[in-house]
């Protein structure tokens, strides 16, 4: 592992005090020496007349330190090299080890490919210093935001997906976020802990958000297309995401399916007991759905959203959402089922065994950020704590 001293003065991170703060840029690189030099020059041209440093944490395989060196010694700000002879924790164990390399206590970080605009430098920081945040997030799905970078309607795709799945399973933490798996957000490192994070892969931002009491804004961002080199995204990496996911929050989402586990075996013997008696069968079956919805509905009150309960609508709000929605959900899976089967040609207990998947999801994540998704006087209530919370840090600080 070696480090190139920064070209030019810096200094270390202090307290917010109402002033212009400095920040490192943290840039975790693997093969991107085409896009360095021109990274260097936009960041540098956004942050001029600001105290700043950008931190390269190269993995790389090629020649990008030495194109990094080469660029360093004529940037018009510090620039430092930390390569990792042995990389661990992928691009988030990159990201950890440049928080805690980092000359300034406020790390804002970006990927070396460009698509991160470093234009939306200065904002982030204008954002940060008005004193009542600690983490500033640029999205790609908030207003004024674009996530047109990413290549094709698949991937846009797999990207909604993923984030509507981590905001369900994380719907206290993460309620603030509209895009909390973006690889480009400011951190004041004093507000987390780097030994507590378990970096995994690329969604640095998640662990600190789940792992840490921050307060968080979002500004919007403009995802650029990636001008030189190859996605890192790739199936194994996507495999490694659920993973991680699974790791954070396991409980809520296992809880979720073993209530489902418990009514569908309710759902089979309520309806052997109905056509037992002499129910025909379809109304038996429509008796064990109705009956299985409400049971799963009482159960996941009881053990599974409990926590969420008091900031969300009322009992009979839930109860009629949930209930309809279950009811939609069922009456069009029959239907897709089909689809598959004579469409996909696949056979019908595969074409089952994905529908009921799929449908799993799809319940966890309407119950979690709607029929559970705090009441707006709620929300209201916790920014104006936060920015209450701020007023007696920034008073404790000036004593």
């Amino acid at each position: 592992m070696d480090d190139v001293p920064a070209i030019g003065p810096m200094a270390s991170g202090a307290p917010f005090s109402g002033v212009a703060v400095g920040a490192t840029v943290i840039v975790p690189t693997f093969n991107e020496r085409d896009n360095v030099a021109a990274l260097v020059e936009r960041v540098a041209a956004a942050l001029a007349g600001r105290d700043a440093e950008i931190l390269f944490v190269d993995d790389s395989t090629d020649d990008t330190p030495a194109t990094i060196r080469q660029v360093a010694a004529d940037a018009p700000l510090p620039v430092r090299l930390l390569h990792r002879d042995d990389p661990q924790g992928g691009l988030g164990g990159a990201v950890v080890e440049g928080i805690r390399a980092a000359a300034y206590d406020v790390c804002i970080v970006m990927d070396g490919d460009l698509q991160h605009p470093p234009e939306l430098l200065p904002e982030m920081i204008d954002r940060y210093e008005d004193g009542d945040v600690d983490v500033v997030i640029a999205s790609r799905y908030i207003g004024g935001g674009d996530s047109g970078g990413l290549a094709g309607a698949v991937r846009v795709g797999v990207s909604r997906g993923a984030t509507s799945l981590t905001k369900a399973m994380f719907p206290i933490r993460l309620s603030g976020a509209s895009d909390p798996m973006t690889g480009y957000f400011l951190v004041d490192r004093r507000r987390i802990d780097p030994a507590a994070l378990r970096p995994n892969g690329f969604k640095i931002l998640l662990e600190i958000l789940v792992r840490s009491d921050v307060r968080i804004a979002e500004v919007p961002m403009e995802f650029g297309e990636r001008l030189h080199g190859e996605s890192k995204a790739s199936f194994r990496q996507g495999m490694a995401f659920l993973k991680h996911l699974a790791r954070l929050r396991f409980g809520k989402m296992s809880l979720f399916a073993l209530i489902g586990a418990v009514g569908a075996v309710a759902n089979l013997v309520i309806m052997w007991a109905l056509t037992h008696l002499g129910v025909e069968y379809i109304w038996a079956a429509i008796i064990a759905a109705e009956v299985t919805i409400i049971g799963n509905f009482i159960l996941q009150e009881r053990y599974v959203f409990n926590d969420m309960r008091d900031d969300a609508s009322t009992i009979g709000v839930r109860f009629a959402q949930s209930f309809t929605f279950n009811n939609v959900e069922a009456a069009l899976r029959i239907p897709i089922l089909a689809l598959m089967v004579e469409s996909w040609h696949i056979s019908s207990i595969l074409a089952a065994a994905i529908s009921l998947v799929v449908a799993f999801f799809v319940r966890f994540v309407f119950h979690s950020l709607v029929v559970y998704a705090p009441r707006r006087s709620v929300r209201v209530a916790r920014k104006e704590e936060s920015a209450a919370r701020a007023l007696e840090i920034e008073g404790a600080g000036a004593e």
